[in-house]
């Protein structure tokens, strides 16, 4: 896999999403296969079905069919890296700018950022948690969800089907 580090892999994005998820970064896995949340422990695809964003369980390998469903993915960090642990401080930090450019152009109505250590260093709120944030970016409303990372011990599946849930209710009524 270290032939995937520095990868990038491309958006899934489109104009009027309902929600714009925001990885911190990809892994050396979705590095190699050019699949966002493509390691087979990554609880992504697992969540966005058990929160009713999409009527079954789909693999990396469609993942362009979040856009039918008024999703998109991209990353606050577009290089592949072995752990987020890897990225700097500044990496973070143009991350955001880079958010804030795709969703001016593309105007999603909601952004949730995956990850709320990553969401406090590149928006600077450090006491930032889970759920609706009280600022926007662009005009659309800013959610922070737990990193669906198997790597993430504090949030099980049934929580991140319960917290994803709440976000869908709120973006598509």
């Amino acid at each position: 896999m270290a032939v995937s580090v520095g990868k990038t892999i491309p958006d899934v994005i489109g104009p009027d999403l309902a929600v714009l998820f925001c990885g911190i970064n990809p892994g050396l896995y979705s590095g190699a296969t050019g699949y966002h949340f493509a390691r087979p422990g990554n609880r992504f695809w697992r969540a966005m079905h058990d929160a009713g964003f999409t009527d079954r369980v789909l693999t990396p390998q469609e993942q362009r069919e979040l856009l039918a469903h008024g999703c998109g993915i991209t990353n606050l960090v577009r290089r592949a890296t072995a752990a987020a642990s890897d990225l700097t401080v500044d990496e973070l930090v143009k991350g955001h700018a880079r958010l804030a450019r795709r969703v001016a152009r593309h105007r999603p109505r909601l952004v949730a950022i995956l990850g709320v250590g990553a969401y406090r260093t590149a928006f600077a709120r450090r006491r930032a948690v889970i759920g609706e944030q009280p600022e926007t970016i662009r005009q659309a409303r800013l959610w922070v969800l737990p990193n669906p990372s198997g790597l993430n011990a504090h949030y099980q599946p049934e929580d991140l089907a319960r917290i994803y849930g709440e976000l869908r209710r709120r973006a598509l009524g």
